[in-house]
């Protein structure tokens, strides 16, 4: 059984471990944060503090509409925004409110490991569908979902975890018409859609919600900081009532509503657009670093392609090799990373494995590539 690294565990002094998947406190905007929440509190009205909206509230809606438009270069509209507590709480309510035990969900081949967790949670059968160059193989996933009609296709179009790839913006439009001819929904998780270095990525599966069935996933985890648990569902007329029709919702209203007021503040001081930009700019020099790191490193023993944005490189070992059996060999080293087989739903991709640049300074990445290179170098298991 692989134990994946939990978001509570801390690398010891001195240990570079490129299998964390997560911000630096360096790149976390601890002072944007306090300015917004003040500016919240000193003006606020005590019956704010009440359950709030169930779709979220309706300011910070109204903002992150024309936040996202600008984004994605089209119009949003704020009714079509469902405030989440987070991705993964997203992901798992819909899976509460689309599916039975026993549905399928089709994933992309590799996938987010931690997507298969929440739908086992929900008694579903995961099956894969292989991807290329150009992300998921959608006439592949053509001729599954005509044997195994799923409920659910779950895709990370945008700088995909953990390959980096992006999902041609032709196979966008075609899964989302392959959604309604044969009658599913799309969990479209774009949490790293605005991570890119240089061009955007092609628009996100919200620009299709008119055509498809689509469920449209994004966070404030990797866009202002992970512990705000706030995020957004984007999807059609139908599927919100669906969404909101939530026992849970009807409850206990808004989720998370303290935090969208304080995320609303930051919109209305125009902080959260320059910080992106900022977020962007690291992240690229990040990935510059662990680029000629392999280079100089592993060239000769590895291939990757390097992301146009988000967290990760995806490096394929040669023929043969099992990343599982370096493990302990890179925790000894001082470094570390993730095994292909984890981002497997079947157990495959024993040749891959997963780095992340986002957590590490340059200086520390080429130090955590350079230890990663000489264990590689071994005979694994040694």
């Amino acid at each position: 059984m692989i134990r994946p690294t939990s978001f509570d565990d801390q690398p010891a002094d001195g240990c570079v471990n490129l299998g964390l998947g997560q911000p630096s406190g360096d790149l976390l905007p601890l002072e944007l944060l306090a300015r917004a929440s003040a500016g919240f509190f000193s003006g606020a009205d005590a019956r704010v503090l009440n359950y709030g909206e169930r779709q979220g509230d309706c300011r910070l809606r109204r903002a992150l509409a024309g936040f996202l438009g600008a984004a994605y270069g089209q119009t949003v509209r704020a009714d079509s925004l469902f405030l989440s507590a987070g991705n993964s709480q997203a992901l798992d309510f819909v899976c509460a409110r689309f599916t039975r035990p026993g549905d399928t969900v089709v994933v992309e081949e590799p996938s987010y490991f931690l997507a298969f967790r929440i739908f086992r949670d929900h008694g579903l059968n995961i099956v894969s569908v292989p991807m290329d160059e150009q992300g998921m193989q959608v006439d592949a996933l053509e001729e599954l979902v005509r044997r195994e009609r799923p409920r659910l296709v779950y895709t990370i179009p945008s700088f995909h975890n953990p390959t980096g790839i992006n999902l041609a913006s032709s196979r966008r439009q075609r899964l989302a018409e392959l959604s309604t001819e044969h009658d599913f929904l799309v969990v479209a998780d774009e949490v790293y859609q605005m991570l890119y270095f240089d061009q955007p990525p092609p628009p996100p599966m919200a620009a299709w919600l008119q055509t498809g069935q689509i469920l449209s996933l994004g966070s404030f985890s990797k866009i202002l900081a992970p512990a705000l648990r706030l995020g957004w569902i984007q999807t059609n007329e139908p599927l919100m009532q669906r969404l909101l029709a939530s026992g849970m919702i009807n409850s206990g209203g808004s989720l998370n509503h303290v935090t969208s007021m304080i995320v609303h503040e930051a919109l209305e001081q125009g902080s959260l657009e320059p910080f992106i930009v900022s977020l962007r700019a690291s992240l690229a020099q990040r990935s510059g670093a662990m680029d000629r790191a392999l280079r100089e490193h592993l060239s000769d023993r590895v291939g990757w392609t390097r992301p146009e944005g988000g967290y990760f490189y995806w490096l394929e070992l040669p023929e043969g090799s099992d990343a599982q059996r370096y493990r302990a060999a890179a925790s000894a080293a001082g470094t570390g990373f993730q095994p292909g087989t984890l981002f497997s739903s079947r157990q495959a991709l024993n040749r891959y494995l997963r780095l992340s640049f986002a957590y590490y300074p340059a200086e520390d990445i080429q130090a955590g590539v350079r230890r990663l290179a000489g264990v590689l170098g071994r005979p694994a298991g040694r």
